[in-house]
């Protein structure tokens, strides 16, 4: 029974600082054996793990700004296409513009022509062109642009769709 008693009497707090003491002692014996090792020139296990461990995380690193010199010339190359892009496509954009104006420039003269000339034309065919010339409009209007090609056309189209409406005939050719 003495010996149960004095279990219970046990110094607990020295029992852990003895502990503490014989891991630090441990640890400080193996980085002696880890120094004296190193200074021989040999390599257990564990230094070899340690070493490889360290020369992937640098060859990782080394791959990584790599990638981030890479990544940072794509991108600048990325922007500088995107920016070639948008040039072309606001440069196609111009041209289809340009193209359409000119479109309905031709067709708006064409008809005058027509008209002019004393052909017959329909109502129908005024009233298209008075289309084309309404959209003609809108388009300058959106692109700032001015009329000044087809506004002689325009009045001899009205005053031939006027006459056509009232039945009267041109009294005079255009």
């Amino acid at each position: 029974m003495n010996e149960i008693t004095e279990l219970t009497q046990i110094n607990f707090s020295s029992i852990f600082i003895s502990v503490f003491v014989i891991l630090i002692g441990v640890k400080t014996m193996l980085s002696l054996f880890e120094w004296f090792a190193h200074k021989l020139g040999l390599e257990t296990k564990w230094m070899r793990t340690q070493r490889e461990a360290h020369e992937l995380l640098l060859r990782t690193s080394q791959a990584l700004a790599i990638l981030q010199e890479k990544h940072e010339t794509d991108a600048a190359h990325s922007d500088l296409r995107d920016d070639e892009i948008s040039n072309d496509i606001k440069k196609l954009t111009q041209m289809f513009v340009e193209k359409e104006i000119d479109d309905m420039r031709w067709e708006i003269n064409n008809f005058a022509t027509q008209v002019s000339e004393g052909k017959p034309c329909n109502k129908d065919s005024f009233q298209h062109c008075l289309h084309i010339y309404e959209k003609y409009e809108k388009i300058l209007k959106e692109n700032e642009l001015e009329n000044g090609e087809v506004e002689i056309s325009m009045e001899l189209i009205n005053q031939a769709y006027k006459q056509t409406l009232t039945g009267q005939k041109p009294l005079y050719k255009y």
